[in-house]
């Protein structure tokens, strides 16, 4: 099978996966770099251990309406795990009954793995973003102020990781506040020491402190043409900028924050850490990050 095709439903219905199959599943995939960097990782693992040689990673364009009968039919082929992306992440949790504490704080799940009773749900997303702000901006969320816009299955994890990292203050902001108050409704729960304050994406809350970090988790920029989630002209000069999106490599909000000075990164270095994450789940063994790096930089070129 070929590792670059796009593949749905009626592929999982009609043909054979042989050997050790992993994918990414999610409605749009097309743009997806995630084979390159995980099937760039397994050739790599498979020059020490032959263990790796036939694994392979695909790539699966799935509807939500097709969600549940596909993961019966991945567990049928024997995928040994699964990435979940746009908009299956919390979909999903209504479909496995095995869930990691983690993905069911975050109330998201990015990453399945097969075991004898079924598909076990992970979220690497957290680790993935913690590990891209200590590599892009030399930031952590220990002892930080975050402001995080967004409410989805993204936004939900990074606040998650914020809280249970340490943060000392969340900000949450987003365009529909009835999503943003069933989120904070769920972090509540969890932030003994977090302070946590909404506010409406056009204005910025008030006072904020002198440094901190803002993570975009909306779509907002994954078109040329969208405008900034927010008016960045409002944030203090000593705040940092890391944009989930990774294509384009700098959207209209970074290119703003670094015209006002402020350090920005994309959302490369997330993508590639939750990857190695998951994909140490399904191997079991130790993943070379930089080798995921080198091949998602490749193919977004």
């Amino acid at each position: 099978m070929d590792w670059e095709k796009t593949y749905g439903l009626e592929d999982l219905q009609s043909k054979a996966f042989t050997g050790s199959s992993l994918a990414v599943v999610g409605h749009p995939i097309k743009h997806s770099i995630s084979p390159a960097m995980h099937n760039a990782a397994l050739a790599s693992l498979s020059k020490t251990d032959g263990r790796y040689k036939d694994w392979t990673y695909y790539r699966f364009d799935i509807h939500s309406a097709q969600l549940s009968e596909a993961l019966a039919l991945f567990r049928r082929h024997g995928f040994r795990g699964l990435n979940l992306t746009i908009p299956h992440k919390v979909q999903v949790l209504e479909l496995i009954d095995q869930i990691a504490p983690e993905a069911k704080s975050m109330g998201a799940v990015n990453t399945l793995v097969l075991n004898d009773t079924g598909y076990y749900g992970l979220n690497t997303d957290g680790y993935g973003l913690e590990r891209g702000l200590e590599q892009d901006l030399e930031s952590t969320f220990a002892g930080a102020s975050v402001i995080i816009l967004g409410a989805g299955g993204a936004a939900r994890a990074a606040a998650v990781q914020a809280i249970l990292s340490g943060a000392v203050r969340l900000y949450m902001g987003n365009r529909s506040k009835e999503r943003l108050k069933n989120l904070i409704d769920m972090l509540e729960s969890l932030a003994d020491q977090t302070e946590i304050q909404l506010f409406e994406l056009d204005t910025l809350p008030h006072y904020l402190p002198e440094s901190g970090i803002v993570i975009n988790a909306t779509a907002l920029g994954l078109n040329r043409e969208d405008p900034a989630p927010i008016n960045i002209a409002q944030l203090p000069e000593n705040w940092k900028v890391y944009d989930m999106i990774y294509n384009p490599s700098k959207t209209l909000l970074m290119r703003q924050a670094e015209d006002r000075g402020l350090k920005t990164a994309n959302g490369l270095s997330m993508l590639v850490h939750q990857g190695a994450k998951a994909l140490e789940a399904w191997t079991h063994s130790t993943v070379n990050a930089d080798v995921m790096m080198e091949a998602a930089l490749r193919t977004r070129l």
